[in-house]
């Protein structure tokens, strides 16, 4: 039985540039979101902006849920999700939560919404995605299986420190070629807006010092120019954050 990892992640977190990170190891078969269907689609729980959908891909939890323990049927698979695409229903499948390695990618919430709010001004509270992800975590850890969580910052600040510590604890050994990347994987196009950054870049890119202030001061003039909305999103996650990164990885 291979090894079936979950990267647990909020919506502008970085996650596609970690999932890019997995990819590129060259030993595992990476799939992009696969319960996004089961939320916008079999759930009709609205439009995603910009998804492509797939006609061909199961939309309800069982069959997609299927699909993966089938994949790693053939050898070991990473896949990218959203909790709040699977909570509760995924807390309620224990067979299914012990089946999966989990991991959770987080980062600063005003940094995230910020860019969120860029691409859907419509962005509901549900969508902004850490507190799901935190009550994911705590599913996970109740039900005593082993997590790993860890920031974006972190990942910026020294990726190869930080991933040979991520895959030391998901049980896979370094891989240098992960930092050199190729084409822009196919499977991505089905909302090829959302990853423009990921999709062009040939690597992950660099922590800025000063970057926090900036998102600070952009955060505050989109509060002040008509998005009010965005405060409270940040008042309702904020603690939810704050809790996943006092057990996340250090450096």
């Amino acid at each position: 039985m291979h090894k079936l990892i979950a990267i647990w992640s909020h919506p502008r977190s970085m996650s596609t540039a970690l999932e890019r990170l997995m990819r590129e190891r060259g030993d595992l078969t990476c799939l992009h979101e696969p319960f996004m269907y089961h939320y916008y689609i079999g759930e009709g729980r609205g439009a995603f902006p910009g998804f492509d959908a797939d006609p061909a891909h199961p939309t309800a939890y069982p069959a997609i849920r299927d699909m993966l323990i089938d994949t790693a049927k053939l050898g070991p698979v990473c896949f990218k999700d959203m909790p709040y695409y699977v909570m509760p229903r995924i807390a309620e499948d224990p067979a299914f939560l012990a089946r999966v390695t989990h991991a959770f990618l987080i980062r600063h919430p005003m940094a995230a919404f910020l860019s969120y709010h860029k691409l859907d001004p419509k962005m509901s509270l549900h969508e902004i995605g850490l507190e799901a992800q935190w009550q994911l975590y705590e599913a996970v850890r109740e039900a005593g299986l082993p997590a790993v969580v860890v920031e974006a910052e972190t990942v910026r600040t020294d990726a190869r420190a930080t991933m040979r510590s991520v895959w030391k604890a998901l049980g896979r050994e370094w891989r240098e070629a992960a930092f050199q990347w190729g084409e822009t994987p196919k499977d991505w196009g089905q909302v090829s807006a959302w990853h423009e950054t990921a999709s062009t870049s040939s690597g992950i890119r660099s922590a800025d010092a000063e970057e926090m202030v900036r998102v600070e001061i952009e955060f505050e003039a989109a509060v002040k120019g008509g998005a009010a909305h965005l405060r409270d999103y940040l008042d309702h996650h904020l603690p939810y954050y704050q809790r996943l990164s006092e057990v996340a990885l250090q450096v």
